[in-house]
């Protein structure tokens, strides 16, 4: 029995000793990577997104600016919601359904100093606490 219990515990141990060596072989490239999506996501880096089709071969959409590019899953499948920041406090939405002759290009304009050694986290107490809409009427 205790040497069962003894097995157990070092089998625990090594699994999360292993656990943690696993979360520290991130790679400088994979920080400095997902840092910028944290920036980009934050409108801080300037972009291009191009669509071009595939049958014509001419550009369809060109959207530059602060932008924030995801996939759309609410919309059509193949489709890119592109959100741009135009002021402080002002947003537009751009929608780019590609299909199969469709091809999306988005580059980063500018430079942009990342940390490859911190990640980046952002709290908005804002998002924590939503804002909502109250509609009242005569009953």
């Amino acid at each position: 029995m205790i040497k069962t219990r003894n097995k157990i515990i070092a089998l625990s141990i090594a699994t999360i000793a292993g656990a943690t060596l696993l979360t520290g072989c991130v790679s400088d490239s994979d920080n400095a990577s997902r840092n910028i999506s944290t920036a980009a996501e934050q409108f801080e880096i300037n972009r291009r997104i191009t669509v071009v089709s595939g049958f014509t071969d001419s550009v369809i959409l060109e959207v530059e600016g602060r932008c924030s590019v995801e996939t759309a899953e609410s919309f059509l499948a193949g489709a890119l919601e592109v959100t741009c920041k135009i002021a402080p406090n002002e947003y537009v939405k751009h929608f780019a359904v590609t299909g199969d002759n469709g091809t999306v290009a988005v580059q980063q304009l500018d430079t942009i100093d990342v940390s490859v050694y911190h990640h980046r986290v952002i709290i908005k107490p804002e998002n924590i606490l939503p804002e909502f809409d109250y509609e009242g009427g005569e009953q």
